[in-house]
């Protein structure tokens, strides 16, 4: 098994991709590294092999700890960046931790999409909070969204919002509703004039 370990933790190291495991490979290391530690309990403390037993259990922890840590990096970069689930490269325990972060990492583009193109979902969010003593829950309110209707008196070209979004071309006579920002600006310039809405 030392020479699977050593094998995957070179590829892993000196490869920038993501290199194939067995899917037993993490239960055969386990399996390894128990072996090693009862190993170590029935030898003589100063023996030759003890020695070795050490030396071998040091050599396989650091390299399963680099190991794991470029496996990480490398999936969670392939997720976030592909979002999709590399399966044929992975081990039955790393199949089963990136389901849910695939799905988060897609959720996530999702709403980076949405949010770029002024589409974000105004439904309440319910986020549930668990810590070690009680559980909270919260609810978002969705965000209100206060407009100034405006009449316009002047042309003028297609403006940015300060909720950045695009509004216009407008000609004199245009009622539109923006942001306040906006209108009052549209306002101070004498380019509009407020309308009272009832």
């Amino acid at each position: 098994m030392y020479n699977e370990l050593y094998a995957a933790w070179q590829r892993e190291t000196d490869d920038p991709t993501l290199g194939a495991l067995p899917l037993d490979f993490y239960g055969k290391i386990s399996e390894y590294l128990r072996h090693i530690k009862e190993e170590d309990k029935v030898q003589d403390k100063k023996s030759v092999k003890m020695n070795l037993l050490t030396h071998e259990s040091l050599n396989v922890e650091r390299m399963l700890e680099e190991l794991l840590g470029a496996r990480y990096r490398k999936i969670v970069k392939i997720v976030t960046k592909s979002q999709k689930l590399p399966v044929e490269f992975l081990t039955v325990e790393e199949v089963r931790m990136c389901e849910t972060f695939a799905d988060f990492a897609k959720a996530y583009h999702k709403f980076t999409e949405d949010l770029m193109l002024g589409q974000l979902s105004t439904e309440p969010i319910k986020v549930t909070i668990k810590t070690d003593s009680n559980t909270a829950t919260a609810t978002s309110a969705p965000p209100t969204h206060k407009r100034s209707t405006i009449r316009f008196l002047k042309s003028i070209p297609a403006i940015m919002g300060a909720d950045m979004k695009s509004y216009g071309p407008f000609v004199a006579e245009d009622v539109a509703s923006l942001p306040p920002q906006n209108a009052q600006i549209l306002v101070k310039q004498g380019l509009a004039v407020l309308v009272e809405v009832s």
